[in-house]
């Protein structure tokens, strides 16, 4: 295993990104990082530059308004990287799912791959899914779903369930 693999596994940086929560699940993602948990026996940091990051951890739902920022901050970060999708409204758009400007979960904006469902969650539960995460920086199969991703947001030509495009016509509506 070469020394940068190594370094990776055995110390993740995060980036935290609050895309529109409640504040519940950012105030235990916080938590987390404080000498009670110790996250740093682990080698967690946090981070505040994307381009330092090995972690993302999102809290809070999508919407027309904030997807641009999350896929900026994704694409800032060096390859590997990780999406952790942290409490209901990251999953699923939890209780605001129904709403008019929410788009969803994180999952609609970004490929996740690990989820912490619950509101709010318990700092344990983030400590365990950053150490969890770290076996998928050396997928390869996580790894090359990500860089198909990037690729297709820097051609312009994500294909999933929303896109740019509808991002764009949807401000144009609301601004009317």
């Amino acid at each position: 295993m070469g020394l940068l693999k190594m370094a990776r596994q055995k110390s993740p940086w995060i980036v935290h990104f609050d895309c529109n929560s409640c504040n519940g699940c950012d105030m235990e993602v916080l938590a987390a990082l404080t000498p009670v948990y110790d996250a740093e026996r682990f080698g967690v940091v946090n981070v505040g530059n994307p381009k330092h990051a090995d972690v993302l951890v999102v809290t809070g739902s999508v919407n027309h308004r904030n997807v641009r920022v999350l896929r900026n901050i994704y694409s800032q970060m060096p390859s590997p990287k990780v999406v952790i999708a942290v409490g209901a409204c990251a999953c699923s758009g939890g209780i605001f799912a129904e709403a008019y400007n929410i788009l969803g979960g994180i999952d609609k904006a970004l490929p996740v791959d690990v989820y912490i469902p619950g509101c709010a969650i318990k700092p344990e539960a983030v400590l365990d899914s950053v150490v969890k995460a770290t076996s998928v920086l050396s997928d390869p199969v996580a790894q090359k779903r990500h860089r198909e991703f990037a690729q297709q947001l820097a051609n312009g030509k994500f294909t999933g369930e929303f896109s740019e495009q509808d991002d764009l016509s949807q401000e144009e509506t609301s601004n009317d």
